[in-house]
C-alpha cells in the first residue's frame, strides 16, 4: 500500500493512494486496461517482437500481437476524491516473471486478466497472488472472437478459491474497467480487514 500523501494541487491533505497490480497471460490486454483507464498518460515499457523470442513467446491465439511488455505498464485513476489507484501492469511471459517479486511488494490486491481463448494462461498469475496470500480478481477480457463463459465456469476452471470474485470485462473501455477496479478494492478491503479481525482474536 502507498503511504497516504498530501496533494497540494487537490487540496486533499489526506489523499489515499493504493498500489494495484495487472497481471495476466502474454497478450491478454494488460497493457489496453491500464491505458485505458489512466487519467494521466501511461508509461509503457513495450518493445517490439523479435525473432529471437519466437521460440519462448507463446503467441497462439494472439498472432497479431507485435509488441511486449519488457518491464511494465504504469497509470493512475482516481476512484473517488481522496483515493486514487496506481496501476502497475505485470509482463506475461515466463522470463520476465522475476519482476512480479518487485511489483508486488505493498501491493493492495491484483486483476488478473483472462482470455478465455487460453485460459491456462492465468494459471500462473493466480497461483502467484494465492501463495502471497494478495487478494485478487479475476477480469474475463471479452474479445469478439472468444466464446463466451460464464463466471463460475471461469472459476471453476481456475479452481480459484470460494468468494474469489470472476467478473466480465473489455479491457478497451474505461468504465468497464474502472468498475473492474472499485470491485477489486471491496473485495481487497474485506479480506484485508477479515485478517485483521484474525490477527486480534
Amino acid at each position: 500500500m502507498v503511504p497516504e500523501h498530501s496533494d497540494a494541487t487537490s487540496g486533499d491533505s489526506t489523499a489515499l493512494a493504493l498500489k494495484i497490480l495487472v497481471a495476466g497471460g502474454f497478450g491478454v490486454g494488460k497493457t489496453t486496461l491500464v491505458g485505458a483507464v489512466s487519467e494521466i498518460r501511461p508509461l509503457r515499457t513495450e518493445e517490439l517482437l523479435s525473432e529471437a523470442g519466437e521460440s519462448v513467446d507463446d503467441t497462439d491465439g494472439v498472432s497479431q500481437k507485435v509488441t511486449t511488455t519488457v518491464a511494465m505498464d504504469f497509470g493512475r485513476i482516481t476512484i473517488r476524491s481522496g483515493l486514487s489507484l496506481y496501476l502497475f501492469g505485470t509482463p506475461g511471459q515466463d522470463r520476465f516473471w522475476f519482476l512480479w517479486d518487485e511489483l508486488s511488494q505493498g501491493a493492495l490486491g491484483a486483476v488478473v486478466l483472462a482470455d478465455t481463448r487460453r485460459l491456462e494462461d492465468c494459471f500462473p498469475a493466480v497461483d502467484f497472488f494465492e501463495h502471497r496470500h494478495i487478494p485478487f480478481v479475476v477480469a474475463v477480457n471479452c474479445f469478439t472472437e472468444a466464446r463466451a463463459y460464464g463466471a463460475g465456469e471461469v472459476s471453476r476452471a481456475l479452481d480459484l478459491d470460494r468468494g474469489t470474485p470472476v467478473v466480465l470485462c473489455d479491457a478497451r473501455d474505461r468504465d468497464s474497467g474502472k468498475e473492474v477496479l472499485v470491485r477489486l478494492v471491496e473485495y481487497a478491503g474485506r479480506m484485508h480487514t477479515a485478517r485483521m479481525l484474525d490477527t486480534v482474536g
